[in-house]
């Protein structure tokens, strides 16, 4: 009776291939995901960014859209009543949201045309860099 089988040598040689492709890959694969989360991010805010001219529109009230870079949160609000229709928290995004070219304000009016063009810019911890920006039509961009 023979058995036929692997040696442990012959194990070991394939499970250490194995972790040099797998080593070799790693890299590759957390620059994919950091730039999938940035995407993703970048996404986020344009929807809530959309959402905010939706709401001018819809409710004929100037929407505003406040960037808290401190707390890392976008809050929608209506002018005139005050009142905060939604808050998007991105800190667990692992994205930083440099200040707009206009200022921390991005303003709707109920045309849905914004106050003033402006650009925001998200990045990654690793230096990945996306832009969305808004023009004087209300149209909201990622570049």
């Amino acid at each position: 009776m023979t058995q036929e089988g692997k040696t442990l040598a012959e194990l070991l040689v394939v499970i250490g291939i194995v972790a040099i492709v797998a080593g070799m890959a790693l890299p590759s694969f957390l620059t994919f995901n950091s730039r999938t989360q940035l995407r993703c991010a970048a996404e986020e805010i344009a929807s809530e960014l959309r959402l905010a001219k939706q709401l001018a529109l819809t409710y004929h009230d100037r929407v505003r859209i406040r960037i808290d870079l401190d707390q890392q949160e976008l809050l929608t609000q209506f002018v005139r009543s005050g009142v905060t229709h939604h808050v998007y928290r991105y800190s667990n995004k692992s994205v930083i949201i440099e200040e707009p070219t206009a200022g921390p304000e991005i303003l709707f009016h109920p045309s849905g045309r914004s106050a003033t063009a402006t650009t925001v810019s998200i990045r990654s911890p690793e230096g990945q860099s996306q832009k969305l920006t808004v023009s004087m039509t209300g149209r909201v961009s990622i570049l």
